[in-house]
């Protein structure tokens, strides 16, 4: 019985608990009533206390913004038949060989004789025909050590003294542009840690280098990389079409943030103090005026919600949180996943141009009512946490709906998440940055990565041209797309799909 339903069969009572005479039994009576009454708190508070712990506990990357590494291990049978055939290619598959080169392509060529005496004791010729067979391989490699010797000189008449120059081509330092290179493509790319890449270098090249040169090539590949970082970070700011997204770092062992910005094939990288609202502008410019793709989080409440895009993917997981508890919370998480399945379906058609926009639209309708309709329902329940989350969804329900009419937007944040992820391992190999420097350097570097990723460009191939560019002086390539870049990607189509 409820802490009401109590209360009630109490007020019930007390007329028939007045016109008792002996006040002993009144006292005993009212006694028992506010016993009864405290231990009914004490049970429902238990009960809540209960459901906060069960759903703790089933807590996983379904139903939450876990990452999956979090999940418990749970051992799961395969109910799938045995088949019969034997493992590997089935009789009959053509089967896959790499291509021979063409022998002008070849840079070694040794021809072999057949045995000059055949099994019956007769002399075997030799034909023109031959069979092919290649072997790739690297050679050993070595470091190239070029020495700058800087010539003096004296003047004839007063006896000044002078000393060449260095080159501008020419790096202060004991890295060459190669080395820088191949240095910041295993820091970041390859999200190898400064005392991985000394070994290394050390297992493959036989060149001795100490973690201190490591982050002073860090700090000058940074430099190479500040201009056309610069370029992308102010490009996405001006674009119409962005999606966003978090995650923790660590410098110094201080909590810092880690934030994502991307527009179609260009992502940029910051990391600053705090998770805060000034940090959000400061990624996406306090003039944005485009459509954000974000998840629920506070910072980017300055952007109107209907600029806004909430992330569906998160959504989805709410629902099955909202599905997984008891009585008509979990009624309402089941249509609610029931419907959001059925809008990914919706969605999925008209990306790949199954139906027309004018279509998608007309299906959307019903689905947006009774979607925002279940949200109200949920709001009148007995459990707190259904009622807060559908609260606060229906608190910018406007921003759930911009992909429907905005071509281009898309309902979930997964691409934000995906490049977002490269960091995220990143963190979990280095644990983080040991200075400013050293953060200002995987800001630029990993946008770099990032965005040669989405653009199917060779990181090493960007990172050479910066360095080279920075060493003698010149202008420094750029990240921002071309129409060569779009149509490549248009041919790649990234799939967004919950």
């Amino acid at each position: 019985m409820k802490q009401e339903e109590i209360s009630n069969v109490i007020e019930n009572l007390k007329p028939a608990i007045e016109a008792i005479t002996d006040n002993n039994i009144k006292i005993i009576i009212d006694t028992l009533l506010t016993i009864i009454v405290e231990q009914q708190k004490i049970i429902e508070a238990q009960k809540q206390e209960i459901e906060t712990l069960k759903e703790k506990l089933n807590t996983n990357s379904d139903n939450s913004s876990k990452p999956p590494s979090t999940n418990p291990f749970t051992s799961t049978k395969n109910n799938k038949k045995k088949s019969k055939r034997n493992r590997g290619g089935q009789p009959g598959h053509p089967g896959v060989t790499r291509s021979l080169l063409p022998e002008s392509e070849v840079d070694h060529i040794e021809k072999h004789q057949p045995p000059s005496l055949c099994e019956c004791g007769g002399e075997v010729n030799s034909t023109d025909e031959y069979s092919r067979h290649q072997v790739h391989d690297i050679p050993p490699v070595k470091p190239v050590v070029t020495e700058h010797q800087l010539l003096h000189g004296c003047c004839k008449d007063c006896g000044k003294k002078y000393q060449a120059e260095l080159p501008p081509h020419v790096p202060r330092g004991m890295l060459g542009p190669y080395l820088l290179v191949l240095i910041a493509t295993l820091t970041s790319d390859y999200k190898m840690s400064k005392r991985d890449v000394t070994r290394f270098l050390m297992d493959f090249y036989s060149l001795s280098i100490c973690i201190a040169t490591v982050k002073r090539a860090e700090e000058t590949v940074s430099d190479a990389l500040e201009k056309p970082v610069n370029e992308a970070k102010h490009y996405v700011k001006e674009q119409e079409i962005v999606n966003a997204d978090e995650t923790s770092h660590a410098e110094c062992g201080k909590r810092m943030w880690t934030w994502v910005a991307i527009s179609g094939v260009v992502a940029v990288f910051l990391i600053t103090a705090t998770r805060s609202k000034k940090a959000a502008i400061e990624l996406l410019g306090a003039t944005f005026n485009g459509i954000l793709g974000p998840d629920r989080y506070p910072a980017y409440l300055w952007v109107a919600a209907h600029c806004r895009q909430i992330c569906w993917a998160h959504l989805k997981r709410d629902f099955k949180k909202i599905s997984e508890r008891t009585g008509k919370s979990k009624w309402i998480g089941l249509r609610l996943l029931v419907y959001t399945n059925r809008m990914f379906h919706y969605w999925h058609q008209v990306r790949d141009g199954k139906i027309t926009r004018g279509q998608f639209k007309k299906l959307m309708q019903p689905i947006r009512n009774k979607v925002e309709l279940l949200l109200i329902s949920g709001t009148k329940v007995d459990n707190s946490k259904t009622q807060g989350t559908c609260l606060e969804i229906l608190k910018i329900k406007a921003a759930l709906w911009t992909f429907i009419d905005k071509i281009g937007v898309e309902p979930t944040n997964n691409i934000a998440e995906q490049v977002l992820r490269k960091i995220v391992i990143w963190r979990k190999v280095c644990f983080g940055t040991w200075s400013c420097n050293g953060t200002l350097y995987l800001e630029r570097v990993m946008t770099i990565v990032a965005t040669c990723r989405l653009q199917n460009r060779s990181v090493y191939g960007f990172l050479h041209q910066a360095i080279q560019a920075h060493l003698n002086e010149e202008k420094p390539p750029s990240l921002l797309p071309t129409s060569i870049t779009i149509a490549c990607i248009d041919d790649n189509k990234l799939d967004v799909a919950a």
